[in-house]
């Protein structure tokens, strides 16, 4: 099938190989609300645990009351509702560490949904964002964010339906299509938009950049239809992305294996 690879075991290997014994490179975890923020903290937790130097959990201030003053938490301006607010220290926030992770529990509500496509819109740091950050992106105007390379979206095919209904993309992605007409829907989307699409759909993941689209079969990789929503391979593709910069494809599919 052309513009079409499917990979069943590690075609990248040797990327593991640019992963440091000592620690090094840096990155932000955005997310959580007044009510729920666990998920971010668990995810930063596990990311401490790799050869990751510096992990941040990017929260509202309204947290700042409930959390203790720690080094690694970053308070932000937020919303009456406890939810991050459009501001300048968000904007500047995304382009301070080396890797960006939009992890999600933001609240759905208009002002965090316009604080989270302005800074992502403009991120110049390598941004991943998935599990509802994908929803409240579609819920907006997603065309800068999309228009952005360096911007990854990892998304279950409703939310990419989701997404490509807020931008009035002439084809969408369904459960009951067959693999020849996603794979040609994903090609002519991502030779219109630099941004790399992960697209969970039918037991495959689905990883497409610059009209080339590879396929990982969810069996080959140590996840599952449980924990893939987790948060859990946020951690790896950030890894794998910070040391392998501008290899977003490759090294976005290698981390899928570990």
């Amino acid at each position: 099938m052309e513009h079409f690879t499917k990979f069943e075991q590690n075609p990248y290997t040797d990327l593991s190989w640019n992963i440091p014994d000592n620690k090094q490179g840096s990155v932000y975890v955005f997310g959580g609300n007044s009510q729920s923020f666990n998920t971010e903290i668990r995810i930063a937790e596990s990311l401490s645990k790799t050869p990751v130097k510096d992990v941040t959990n990017v929260f509202p201030d309204t947290l700042s009351k409930s959390l203790p003053p720690l080094s690694n938490f970053k308070f932000l301006p937020s919303t009456e509702s406890g939810s991050l607010a459009e501001s300048d220290e968000l904007k500047s926030a995304v382009n301070e560490a080396d890797f960006n992770i939009m992890l999600g529990d933001f609240s759905k509500n208009s002002i965090t949904e316009r604080a989270v496509i302005s800074a992502c819109e403009n991120a110049e740091k390598p941004t991943l964002i998935l599990r509802d950050a994908v929803d409240l992106i579609a819920s907006g105007n997603p065309e800068n964010i999309l228009a952005n390379p360096n911007i990854i979206i990892f998304a279950s095919t409703p939310q990419f339906q989701k997404l490509c209904h807020s931008i009035y993309y002439p084809k969408v992605i369904t459960l009951s299509q067959p693999l020849t007409t996603i794979v040609d829907t994903l090609h002519k989307f991502t030779l219109s938009y630099p941004a790399t699409i992960i697209l969970f759909n039918n037991g495959q993941l689905l990883v497409a950049k610059d009209g080339k689209i590879s396929g990982v079969p969810l069996t080959s990789t140590p996840y599952s239809m449980l924990t893939l929503w987790t948060g859990e391979i946020a951690t790896k593709i950030a890894i794998y992305n910070i040391y392998n910069p501008n290899q977003f494809e490759k090294a976005t599919i290698a981390a899928l294996f570990s």
